[in-house]
């Protein structure tokens, strides 16, 4: 990872893994779409503290108004994390 957590983009805060996660994913090969795998990693790094912050929230939201996601991967990530948030 990166130096700094964060990642700036019009002076606001984003979690700079799971930009770099969405920007790995739909780089190079493959349609340039975040695919369930891709989607997996992802959750990984929101579950990583233990708590969805509202950085984290920023940033999917940032993440799914730049990048697509495939029908699957978009249906399991938003099944996946309705689902740990509601276990907090």
């Amino acid at each position: 990872m990166s130096e700094s957590y964060y990642k700036v983009i019009d002076g606001k805060k984003y979690d700079r893994e799971m930009l770099e996660i969405a920007d790995r994913a739909t780089q190079g090969k493959g349609d340039g779409r975040i695919s369930l795998d891709d989607a997996k990693q992802l959750i990984e790094a929101v579950k990583d503290g233990g708590n969805y912050t509202d950085v984290e929230k920023d940033t999917m939201a940032h993440i799914r108004d730049n990048y697509k996601f495939t029908d699957e991967a978009d249906a399991w990530f938003r099944d996946e994390i309705r689902r740990w948030a509601a276990s907090k």
